[in-house]
């Protein structure tokens, strides 16, 4: 179950990123354990109109954006955190017609990096499309205001 201050921290997090509602991302979980989202399948993410096979680089941007949000789960306060490294090994292919879920979860918080590790996944969180590992650089606190994209 969501812890619902986490919660509503990685809603908001998530509504300032435009390429994020443009593909219809939105959490399904959030606690201090982790951050689950989901990419709905569609023709926006589709690689090949014939096999309709979702594109890697749709699963890049679901696992940035999950391990990156993510350290909203973490911390005690939104901080501004850009990425520093990412690292996914693709286990298989997406199905295709069936959403993608990206978990992630922070395991280590430093003064100067947050490190995170996660899958993607579509039925079954035991049978992963791809595994990631990313590296995040904490640049301090960040207040989101009343303008989309605009921070303090």
């Amino acid at each position: 179950m969501s812890d619902p201050v986490i919660l509503e921290r990685t809603q908001h997090f998530l509504s300032f990123l435009r390429h994020c509602q443009v593909l219809g991302m939105r959490v399904e979980q959030a606690d201090r354990k982790g951050l689950t989202l989901r990419l709905p399948y569609s023709d926006k993410i589709v690689s090949d109109p014939e096999t309709r096979i979702i594109h890697g680089g749709a699963i890049t941007t679901l696992m940035d954006t999950t391990c990156g949000i993510s350290t909203a789960c973490a911390l005690p306060e939104l901080e501004i955190c850009p990425t520093l490294d990412l690292r996914i090994d693709y286990m298989h292919p997406a199905e295709p017609d069936h959403d993608v879920f990206g978990f992630a979860e922070c395991f280590r918080v430093t003064p100067t990096v947050i490190f995170t590790r996660g899958v993607a996944y579509q039925r079954d969180i035991n049978e992963p499309i791809a595994h990631v590992v990313g590296a995040f650089m904490r640049m301090g606190k960040g207040v989101v205001t009343g303008e989309r994209g605009a921070s303090r």
